[in-house]
């Protein structure tokens, strides 16, 4: 990371916690992993339309993957582009494993309720999402497959998947410049196939920053460009600058 950067702002995000927040097309958000072993689930929609939302569908099989790094876009269920990921000192996000839920998270780690733990609760991937999509009048029906980012999942020949511990280092970050403006909802509960026996979400940071008017790190398949294409058609159609 550049530290003469102009950041616009920054927060903090504890390890179970929860955030949501509009990032301006034009803008780059930047996610750190501040300890290492961190995975935040992340889900966008259109601030204009929330009915129209990331596809993980869409988003692998238009670029041939199964996992999300530098050069990848995240997709909407509308053929546009949300953002194009142009930093990324990971090298692998996990797509498919969803976010645990309440039952899950008892059953793995047991209770920890807020009326005797306070802060240090335990809480739920599905739950800490749900209290921010509330925030903008979503909510469960609202939820579909999230990028759980810093994680890493890999499948063997039966089909079987493993979950790779220590994918993410303290200080690695993955950057996502912004082609929409979009509602960011996340969480920073553990992953659902996380290894550890106990509960101990690690705690990111959220970095925003003024990127230039510069080609989008999407890569050069066809089909981001087509993605790029229709993003800034959807802006010239109502009235934003192209």
């Amino acid at each position: 990371m550049n530290k003469n950067e102009t950041n616009l702002w920054v927060e903090r995000i504890p390890g179970g916690g929860h955030w949501s927040g509009i990032i301006r097309r034009g803008t780059t958000l930047r996610l750190v992993d501040l300890q290492g072993g961190a995975n935040a689930a992340v889900l966008f929609y259109n601030l204009e339309e929330k009915l129209e939302r990331y596809n993980m569908a869409d988003t692998l099989k238009s670029q041939h993957t199964f996992r999300l790094t530098k050069g990848h876009a995240c997709q909407s269920d509308m053929g546009r582009i949300f953002c194009c990921i142009t930093e990324d000192t990971v090298g692998w996000h996990d797509t498919v494993c969803g976010v645990m839920d309440a039952a899950m998270l008892k059953h793995k780690y047991g209770e920890a309720r807020f009326q005797e733990h306070r802060n240090a609760m335990y809480r739920s991937g599905l739950d800490g999402l749900l209290i921010e999509l509330g925030k903008w009048g979503l909510g469960r029906r609202d939820v579909v497959s999230n990028i759980n980012f810093f994680s890493k999942v890999t499948v063997n020949e039966a089909g079987e998947m493993t979950f790779q511990r220590g994918n993410s280092k303290p200080s690695d970050y993955v950057g996502l410049r912004f082609e929409m403006d979009t509602l960011v909802v996340l969480s920073t509960a553990p992953h659902p196939l996380e290894t550890a026996q106990a509960y101990q979400p690690a705690a990111i940071e959220l970095v925003a920053l003024p990127t230039p008017a510069s080609k989008p790190g999407c890569g050069n398949l066809a089909e981001n460009e087509r993605g790029l294409e229709n993003t800034r058609r959807f802006y010239m159609c109502c009235g934003g600058a192209a």
